[in-house]
């Protein structure tokens, strides 16, 4: 008889492949990983191949190396990223392949590296990857991120249990997170995305010019583009095949007018990011660009980011998220972007998605930015919700109406 745990991984990895990316007769998957992710990888491409893969690639990475070539490797190393390397990825995804991460790697993977190398590598990485980013920012691919524990991963979220404990605890969160832990994950996905659909109805219905956010160490207006569009849950990519960018998700989106941003905001959980922690940070505006910014922990590594390129200096993404969601009332603080985001009201440095303005998916990027959009080699969540936040949407008339009050959905 299965044991329980394998039950959900089954699960997980059918939910991945028929909801996350939502594999296509004869389409090709590609699969990136660490080592941790082996036993879930392995179920993924059973049931792709299972439900009409064509191929599914799979390229493995290691902590444990990656750490060692920061510390050990030339400086000039992180300047470089394959060139066929990049051809490959942009040439598959023109293919119509699917891509699917598997993340897992410790929030401190990096501490202590010198932050210009982790910056560096970022840069040569965006740039040479630049045309892949712009195919899945306007939904010309199916993409997906899921997460598997590590210990070290494991040992960050629950030091206070005992060691050999952590990294169930961690799979337990991660099965709840995901919808993995009900009899019909499948099913209770199309539930979810259909209620975060009434969300994003009745916001593009309201058509706010701005949003005006207050909060502890928080007062910032956010206008929106003329033609913004509110999206959450499911996307849809070109061939009009359903697929699920981010598991878990709790979001509505939509996008910034780049110079319309003023004010400034505090973060209210710590941000994981190029293998460091940033914490205890503030960030301020003036027209859309980043004037300032501070923080109690990693600020060097936070004013790289913010210097990666132009575009790095503004954002792209505000996404609601009530703080009454499921993942934030776990109080599980995971260190990990792909579930504190979803636990959180937050902003993104860096790109745009093209889908979130209307006939975005079919502009060039000069149109994109003509509407408004920002673009930039990263795109990077930082997370600003509390119990203690209010937003509110300034219409067109200067009149304004709550969204968010104490943190939770106002309407």
């Amino acid at each position: 008889m299965m044991s329980e745990f394998q039950t959900n991984l089954e699960k997980y990895a059918e939910l991945a492949v028929k909801v996350g990316v939502n594999i296509q007769q004869g389409q090709t998957l590609v699969v990136n990983t660490t080592l941790e992710g082996a036993d879930l990888v392995r179920l993924i491409v059973k049931r792709a191949y299972e439900n009409g893969a064509r191929n599914v690639i799979v390229n493995w990475n290691d902590d444990i190396v990656s750490r060692t070539k920061y510390e050990l490797a030339p400086d000039e190393v992180f300047h470089e990223y394959p060139k066929w390397r990049a051809e490959e990825t942009i040439e598959l995804a023109e293919n119509g392949a699917a891509y699917l991460s598997v993340i897992s790697s410790s929030p401190d993977l990096l501490k202590g590296v010198k932050p210009e190398r982790i910056a560096n590598y970022q840069k040569a990485s965006g740039t040479a990857l630049k045309k892949w980013r712009q195919y899945m920012q306007s939904d010309k691919v199916s993409w997906s991120i899921v997460a598997v524990p590590s210990k070290a991963w494991a040992d960050k979220v629950f030091p206070e249990e005992a060691e050999g404990k952590r990294v169930d605890l961690l799979w337990e969160a991660i099965f709840k997170a995901v919808r993995v832990d009900v009899k019909d994950p499948v099913e209770a996905w199309k539930k979810h995305d259909d209620t975060l659909h009434e969300k994003v109805d009745y916001l593009n219905d309201k058509h706010y010019q701005k949003l005006h956010y207050t909060a502890p160490g928080t007062d910032l207006t956010i206008e929106l583009p003329d033609k913004h569009l509110w999206v959450g849950a499911g996307s849809v990519n070109v061939q009009g095949h359903e697929f699920m960018a981010n598991m878990p998700t709790e979001e509505v989106f939509t996008v910034p007018l780049k110079t319309g941003v003023n004010g400034t905001v505090s973060s209210t959980k710590p941000l994981s990011y190029g293998g460091n922690i940033i914490n205890n940070f503030s960030v301020t505006f003036k027209e859309g660009r980043i004037i300032e910014v501070k923080a109690e922990e990693g600020e060097e590594i936070l004013k790289q980011l913010v210097e990666t390129d132009e575009g790095s200096h503004y954002l792209g993404e505000v996404a609601l998220v009530p703080f009454n969601s499921p993942i934030s009332q776990s109080n599980v603080l995971f260190f990990n972007t792909l579930f504190d985001e979803n636990a959180s009201n937050h902003l993104a440095i860096g790109s745009s998605y093209a889908f979130c303005i209307e006939g975005g998916k079919n502009m060039s990027p000069e149109e994109l930015a003509e509407n408004g959009l920002n673009e930039s080699l990263t795109h990077v969540d930082f997370m600003i919700g509390s119990d203690k936040m209010n937003i509110d949407g300034i219409k067109q008339d200067g009149t304004s109406e709550p969204v968010f009050r104490n943190g939770d959905w106002a309407f």
